[in-house]
This record gives C-alpha cells, sequence and structure tokens, in this order.
C-alpha cells in the first residue's frame, strides 16, 4: 500500500510539473503572433521585441510602472501621445489625450507603440555594431542617456557591446540591458541548434553578436 502512495505521488508530482511547463510555455507565447505582426511592420528582430516583453513584464498587459508606465512593453502616455500624433490619425490622437490608459492596455496597440519607439531608437543606431545595446538602453534610461553613453571622441571608432554596456552608470539599467542582450542571445541559439529562425529585419542582421 505505502509502494502504491509513493507511485501515485511521484504520477502526481511529475503531472503538476508537466502541466507548470506547458502552461509556462503557453503565457510566455501567447503574444507572438501580435509581436510577429508589429515588429514586421517596425523592422525589427520579433526576438528583440520578446526579450524587452519577457523583462518588462513577463507578458502580463495589466502591469502599470512607478512612473505611469502602461502595459506590456510599459508604454508611458508621453509616448504613446507622440506616437498618436506621429500616425497624424486626430481619433487617435483625442483618445491618447483622453484615456491613454485604456489605449495602452490594449495589448496589441502596447506591441505597436513599443515596436514604434524601438524603432525610432533603432534609426539612430543602424549603423554601429550591436545597435541593440544603445537600443535597449535608450529604452530603459531615455534617448538622451543612451547617447551620451554612446559618444566617443573624434575619429574614435564605434564602442563595441561589452564597451558601451560597462559605460551605463546607472545599475538598473545596466542589468536590464544586461539580462535582456543575454536572453536575446540564448534565444537566437535556441534558434540556430533548432534550424528555426525569428523575422529576417535590419536589426537582427546588425544582431549577430549582440551582447558580445
Amino acid at each position: 500500500m505505502k509502494r502504491l502512495a509513493v507511485i501515485v505521488l511521484i504520477a502526481a508530482a511529475a503531472g503538476a510539473v508537466g502541466l507548470y511547463f506547458f502552461f509556462n510555455h503557453y503565457w510566455i507565447h501567447r503574444y507572438d503572433a501580435l509581436i510577429e505582426r508589429q515588429a514586421s511592420i517596425y523592422r525589427l528582430d520579433p526576438d528583440l521585441v520578446w526579450s524587452v516583453i519577457y523583462e518588462e513584464t513577463y507578458f502580463r498587459p495589466w502591469m502599470t510602472g512607478n512612473d505611469g508606465e502602461i502595459g506590456l512593453m510599459q508604454v508611458t502616455p508621453a509616448v504613446g501621445r507622440e506616437w498618436a500624433a506621429a500616425t497624424g490619425m486626430r481619433e487617435l490622437e483625442r483618445q491618447m489625450q483622453q484615456d491613454p490608459a485604456t489605449v495602452l492596455r490594449d495589448p496589441e496597440r502596447n506591441i505597436q507603440v513599443g515596436c514604434w519607439y524601438l524603432e525610432k531608437l533603432y534609426e539612430q543606431y543602424r549603423d554601429v555594431p550591436g545597435a541593440e545595446a544603445r537600443m535597449v538602453a535608450g529604452y530603459n534610461a531615455g534617448p538622451s542617456r543612451a547617447a551620451e553613453w554612446n559618444q566617443t571622441a573624434a575619429g574614435a571608432r564605434p564602442l563595441t557591446a561589452e564597451e558601451f554596456v560597462a559605460r551605463i552608470d546607472i545599475p538598473s539599467t545596466r542589468a536590464y540591458v544586461t539580462s535582456i542582450l543575454e536572453r536575446y542571445r540564448k534565444l537566437k541559439e535556441e534558434r540556430a541548434k533548432s534550424g528555426t529562425s525569428g523575422a529576417t529585419s535590419p536589426a537582427s542582421a546588425n544582431a549577430s553578436g549582440a551582447g558580445r
């Protein structure tokens, strides 16, 4: 009887572990189609966008940050209003002025605005090796801070991603950038081993070796 009880307990534990991994896989990949769609529109590597969302909110669309950031990609109302103005659509501008939280809690809209902002950052560093480090740093600490950390003497070679990260003097931002780049690198390695690949984009072309 004791042996049967042990077997039942082991089976139950194995089932619980299997259920956890199944649910966790579903949880972190349930927005993949939205990420793929918006990333392709804004010429971004969806794996990088996925890595940002993983770090920001672990795919919890209801999250609100201490400084008013909203949704999956923790978009601020200010960035949302900037995006709405750039679209030229008055209805979107009106919605963002009146009730930005409702707009930005929508997962697809939130990913859209987050990707739009990442693309703006990418445009500043598209010709720099390891552009992702600058993009992610700018996403977290602001474009002006990223530009400051990226400065080099006239005629000097561009910083490597590692050199850039070492210059980040805000510990939380340095940890944020390091975590995202490491997750992004591992995801690329897993895809290479399995023979699958993410969407091809200008950002992913510059990303081979991100974080190195």
